[in-house]
């Protein structure tokens, strides 16, 4: 299977355990790997024969900005199922960073990854 990565993807949301989190909301990036046959874009040279990323960095920087849950991991999963319903993917893997984590005396980020394929939503 092939894969598109999209690294970077920049986001300001407001997803938090802590109400100051879901008021003042955060930085969040995200990073995915989208598996998909890419032999037919391979030959064709047409963007209908796979995923116009665009279509991809949109959906998620628009959920990471209106949604509102508590915990990362249910936006991972949010994000995870709403690209699964894009076109021609089989399977998603998502990497979700909050790069300044509203921890005392914690300078680093805190970043989870989740797998998902069509067959398991």
């Amino acid at each position: 299977m092939d894969c598109i990565q999209l690294t970077g993807i920049r986001c300001y949301g407001y997803t938090g355990y802590l109400p100051e989190e879901q008021v003042l909301g955060q930085r969040f990036e995200v990073d995915v790997t989208l598996w998909l046959d890419l032999s037919k874009a391979g030959k064709s040279d047409d963007i209908e024969h796979t995923l116009d990323y665009r279509s991809a960095i949109t959906l998620i920087q628009e959920l990471v900005k209106n949604s509102k849950f508590l915990l990362i991991e249910r936006l991972a999963d949010a994000i995870a199922q709403a690209l699964l319903e894009l076109p021609l993917l089989e399977k998603v893997k998502v990497q979700l960073s909050k790069p300044a984590a509203p921890i005392p005396d914690f300078g680093g980020r805190i970043t989870l990854e989740i797998t998902r394929t069509k067959d398991s939503n």
